[in-house]
């Protein structure tokens, strides 16, 4: 048997064994049944035998056929109720936004930039590759486009000038830029709302219990004080931990002024595109004074983007990762307001009531922003990781935490998810990317992102005593 059957096969065993085990006392046969489904599809997303986006949809399209949300027109219009929502469209316009940086060219432009004028000694190097993701950040919700599609083709070519490879001397420059790289971008993930798609799929789903919606403001308000001094500390820490034996890099600013040069001057579209990626974050951080809806914001500019040629329509059409997770997105916030609708989350939040009720409110959420960070390891899938514990960590939250802490709490909780990507080479997106570069070691890793991911939680906790 394939190692893909073997995959596709584990998940459909868990929900058919869930199935015929009686539901537990106070859960309807017909939750208990959700839940079998929702917990196989979690498991199809951690090992993800076929694209995650179709594990989604199949379990959905499950859910809706064997009526468990109620009649036909019930469970069809729970299905598709996930394509309305609007998070969904905010990060599918991000990603046009993603793609208006690679297309113009100006993602490439600003990391060589970076090069050029830090990038005479190996710690220069470092934080230029850091400050080229920090740059792009507030406007890629894909750390994978960003860090693996922006910054790595440049800072991937860096340790070749210096005859440093894999399997020559990776520890000559190559694997210091490669950690640097992965570090700064779980940090940058972490510092803006709009720097991880998943980011935007967690405060959605805060939303629906707390019926507040976490704004893009309130999230800087809490998160840029925290991770600007763990921005600053990364590349410097790791020169320190892990230090690159070639401490001088005068090739590299000759070397990235010559690419520049390949690029000729800057052009009307990276203007443009520039432009309106200003208008878009001002709008994201003020839109709310003024009355103008993030999502509104986005798709306007988008809309721009592709009127005066920054991207075509045929370039937004054959965006393929953008539709991959515009459905996967809309088929796991379905499936987790499905939860609620069929009593799960009231039935964990009444159970759970007996083993928490002796916690005080900071141990409490220092518990459970350690459990919901630690529990990472088990997750290949940053998404997954929310689709599956952000429900169930609110219920919790909104049952035992004061009124007046929840939305620092939430903010926090949801805030974790980029940094917490550095503790496994499977933490996030970029991480098989900048792994597979073949610089540092798997042993090594797991090391580092102990170490880091330490580091990152504690800064977390740091912000429980300082906005709580």
């Amino acid at each position: 048997m394939s190692k893909k059957s073997i995959g596709l096969l584990i998940p459909v065993l868990v929900a058919l064994v869930l199935w015929f085990i009686p539901a537990p006392e106070g859960l309807s046969q017909n939750a208990w049944h959700f839940l079998a489904i929702f917990l196989a599809v979690v498991i199809g997303l951690i090992i993800e035998p076929v694209p995650a986006a179709l594990i989604g949809f199949s379990g959905v399209s499950l859910i809706a056929a064997l009526g468990l949300m109620g009649n036909a027109k019930v469970s069809i219009n729970w299905a598709l109720s996930g394509f309305g929502n609007s998070v969904i469209w905010l990060i599918f316009a991000a990603f046009m936004f993603a793609l208006g940086y690679k297309k113009t060219g100006l993602g490439r432009r600003v990391s060589l930039i970076m090069v050029k004028y830090m990038g005479k000694s190996t710690l220069g190097l470092g934080y230029a590759v850091a400050f080229s993701d920090l740059v792009l950040a507030p406007f890629m919700p894909s750390n994978t486009a960003r860090s693996g599609g922006s910054v790595y083709p440049v800072a991937i070519n860096i340790p070749h000038i210096f005859n440093s490879y894999p399997d020559n001397e990776p520890r000559k420059i190559g694997a210091y830029i490669s950690w640097v790289a992965i570090a700064t971008t779980c940090v940058t993930s972490s510092m803006f709302l709009t720097a991880l798609a998943p980011n935007l799929l967690a405060v959605d789903l805060i939303t629906k219990s707390t019926g507040h919606a976490i704004t893009w403001m309130e999230w800087a308000k809490i998160m840029i004080p925290l991770m600007v001094p763990l921005f600053i500390l990364t590349p410097w820490l790791t020169y320190v931990i892990y230090p690159p034996t070639q401490k001088k890099s005068p090739e590299a600013p000759a070397w990235a002024a010559e690419e520049l040069k390949k690029l000729g001057g800057i052009t009307f579209k990276e203007y443009l595109m520039a432009g309106l990626a200003t208008v878009a974050l001002v709008l994201w951080i003020f839109g709310k004074e003024v009355g103008i809806d993030a999502t509104t914001t986005a798709i306007c500019v988008v809309s721009v983007m592709v009127l005066s040629g920054v991207i075509s329509w045929d370039d937004l059409l054959g965006e393929k990762a953008a539709f991959n997770v515009f459905i996967w997105f809309a088929t796991l916030v379905a499936l987790a307001d499905g939860l609620k609708k069929v009593g799960i989350l009231d039935y964990i939040g009444q159970n759970s009531e007996a083993m928490l009720a002796g916690l005080s409110p900071t141990a409490l959420i220092i518990a459970l922003l350690f459990l919901f960070y630690i529990l990472h390891y088990f997750f290949a899938s940053t998404t997954a990781h929310v689709t599956a514990l952000v429900p169930l960590f609110m219920v919790i939250a909104v049952q035992f935490l004061p009124a007046e802490s929840i939305l620092t709490f939430t903010i926090l909780l949801a805030g974790s998810l980029g940094v917490m990507g550095i503790i496994t080479p499977y933490g996030c997106g970029p991480c098989p990317i900048w792994y597979g570069a073949g610089y540092i070691s798997q042993a090594k890793w797991w090391a580092l992102g102990a170490i880091f991911g330490l580091l990152y939680f504690l800064v977390i906790i740091l912000g429980v005593f300082i906005f709580i």
